[in-house]
């Protein structure tokens, strides 16, 4: 074709438009453009998520990296650890690019000082971690949930009580930050205030998720697991128990053929045998089903201490969704009672601020019950045990009179709690030995409570219902508890007649009884009990008997009915708080479905 033809020639290829006329030269040369903006941006944003970059400000680099260093998400089994930015940085590009937003504040915080010296710091660290939780609330924990999932979470690798808060928290809606905050930095939960706290970890609706069957069948397998370990661990306790009912019942034997031999016609009273001796004579005690008891060292933890979430990990499990003690601790109490005798426990590690050296901080009983038409009769053995010196008493017995003595309490109706803590419910964190424990002085100043209380140095256990306001969360240096906050005498003589009480039997070393209960003090009211120990072949027996319809004072015990019920043992010549618990334990009249069953004879 020529010139003359009256045509164009046509442009190069890189000069055709395309796309609203821009020729594809210029198109190509935005798109190599973008890319290396694009790779030029990512790479300078990403280089902003790398631990180096984080510890490059001195702030960082000399106070939270400090904590940081040694924790789990550091260096753990499997190698894998977690820099600053798989926490603090979304993964997804819009909320990257938000937080990445937000963090120019921290750049001017930065540029003028605001957090350049530990004392600086400290004073905004508060603020800057409610910053953090809030956040990961907002976002159901994304960035946890990013690296560990609910579906990869098996019960099989859990402890009893990860694996329980596990499953509530898929059931009610919780999610990670609700529980594990200071897990690579310092705890700062306790200067929260409780009432923000509340409000942070309440359960989210939208954050429930259907329970993966992959857990429920591994939860499945390791009950099973442990139900098996505990059948066969029960036997061989029944098989060495039983031997040493053998060793009594020679030993007994052996004494009254003696005292046949010597014919020494009357011989001197003892505090009863093995078998039963004359408080449940006409009990077959073979014939009644035992259960296993575990009895754990408490230390300082009140009433007060596990209804507070900055003292008690499972606060608001119990006060708010209703758990009992028993449904986070009930596998643990080996663990938690040997550690709280050594001196530790708690998220403060004050549980036991006067450890006793040698102390054992679990004590494993069997219990039996009984009962004819007119009578409860209860049985408890456990092995005893080397003494262990008090330090801070002279002579390192704190009641010389007595090396043990066991209670047995007996929820009443009305009280707060009552149902999930038993006997808990009297454990107030002003009683004697106790971290606000008034003192003698305290209580001889406040006259009037203490007439009425009949006290003069020691405050006794008594119920919350009994005080006109108890003191939980201890605001502002406040003293938990509630001893002088007394209610009128007549409105503790109605709770009494309501049965709003703690029935308390107690049995000491040397075989007497006394029957009373709990309610504004402890009240011991000349109730019907008869009660005696033995020690014989290293193993205590002590067995006692209370009328089942009792009198004022006194739970009735009725066929039909489930009781909850908590046994204390203090051994070692103990007394005050130095003893073992146990937890909310069920009792009812020839139920099998009852931890105690107590069986007609």
């Amino acid at each position: 074709m020529t010139q003359d033809s009256g045509q164009e020639p046509k442009k190069p290829i890189w000069r055709r438009s395309l796309f609203w006329g821009m020729p594809i030269a210029g198109v190509a040369g935005v798109f190599v453009a973008g890319i290396i903006f694009w790779g030029g941006f990512n790479t300078a944003m990403e280089a902003t998520n790398t631990k180096e970059f984080c510890i490059s400000c001195h702030e960082m680099r000399d106070f939270v990296y400090e904590e940081y260093k040694g924790t789990i998400h550091d260096v753990n089994r499997s190698g894998v650890g977690a820099k600053c930015s798989d926490c603090h940085v979304p993964k997804a590009w819009t909320p990257k690019i938000i937080r990445k937003i937000k963090a120019s504040k921290e750049v001017w915080g930065k540029i003028t000082g605001k957090i350049s010296t530990e004392e600086k710091f400290e004073h905004h660290r508060l603020q800057l971690a409610m910053n953090e939780w809030e956040r990961m609330k907002a976002t159901d924990s994304i960035e946890c949930r990013n690296c560990h999932d609910f579906e990869s979470m098996m019960p099989e690798f859990q402890a009893p009580r990860a694996r329980q808060q596990h499953l509530n928290a898929m059931k009610t809606g919780q999610t990670c930050i609700d529980c594990h905050k200071g897990i690579a930095h310092s705890d700062l939960r306790d200067r929260a205030d409780e009432e923000y706290l509340e409000t942070l970890e309440a359960p989210n609706p939208n954050f429930v998720r259907e329970v993966p069957q992959a857990y429920l069948d591994s939860l499945a397998r390791v009950e099973t697991q442990e139900a098996e370990a505990a059948a066969a661990a029960k036997a061989e306790q029944d098989a060495q128990r039983e031997a040493v009912q053998a060793q009594i019942a020679a030993a007994v034997e052996a004494a009254r053929e003696e005292e046949r031999a010597l014919a020494a016609g009357n011989t001197t009273a003892t505090t009863g045998n093995a078998e039963g001796g004359t408080v449940a004579a006409g009990i077959d005690w073979s014939a009644i089903p035992s259960a296993d008891l575990t009895l754990f060292y408490p230390g300082q933890a009140s009433f007060e201490w596990v209804q507070n979430g900055k003292q008690h990990g499972g606060a608001r499990p119990l006060t708010k969704g209703g758990d009992k003690c028993t449904t986070c601790h009930a596998k643990e109490l080996d663990m938690i009672g040997n550690k709280i005798v050594k001196g530790g426990g708690g998220k403060n590690e004050d549980v036991e601020p006067t450890p006793i050296p040698g102390k054992r901080g679990l004590i494993g009983a069997t219990v039996q019950a009984a009962h004819d038409a007119d009578n409860l009769y209860v049985r408890l053995q456990w092995p005893d045990a080397p003494h262990a010196p008090a330090p801070f008493v002279d002579g390192g017995k704190m009641d010389p009179d007595n090396q043990i003595k066991v209670a047995m309490m007996i929820t009443g109706t009305g009280i707060e709690m009552g149902e999930q803590v038993g006997c808990w419910a009297s454990c107030h964190a002003d009683n004697t030995f106790m971290p606000f424990d008034p003192g003698a002085d305290a209580i001889a100043a406040n006259a009037d409570v203490a007439g009425q209380l009949e006290a003069s140095t020691t405050i006794t256990k008594y119920l919350s219902e009994s005080r006109t306001k108890i003191e939980v969360k201890g605001r502002r240096g406040k003293a938990q508890g509630g001893w002088d906050k007394l209610k009128p005498a007549e409105e503790i003589e109605q709770y009494l007649k309501d049965g709003t009480y703690l029935d308390l039997l107690r049995v000491y070393a040397d075989g007497s009884a006394s029957n009373g209960y709990l309610l504004d003090r402890r009240v011991e009211n000349g109730g019907e009990i008869a009660g005696e120990a033995n020690l014989s072949g290293g193993m205590w027996t002590v067995v006692f008997s209370r009328p089942l319809a009792g009198a004022e004072g006194d739970v009735a015990l009725e066929a039909g009915k489930t009781y909850t019920v908590g046994f204390a043992i203090h051994d070692d010549f103990a007394a005050a708080r130095f003893h073992h618990v146990t937890l909310d334990t069920t009792l009812a009249l020839d139920d099998e479905n009852a931890t105690i069953n107590v069986t007609g004879q």
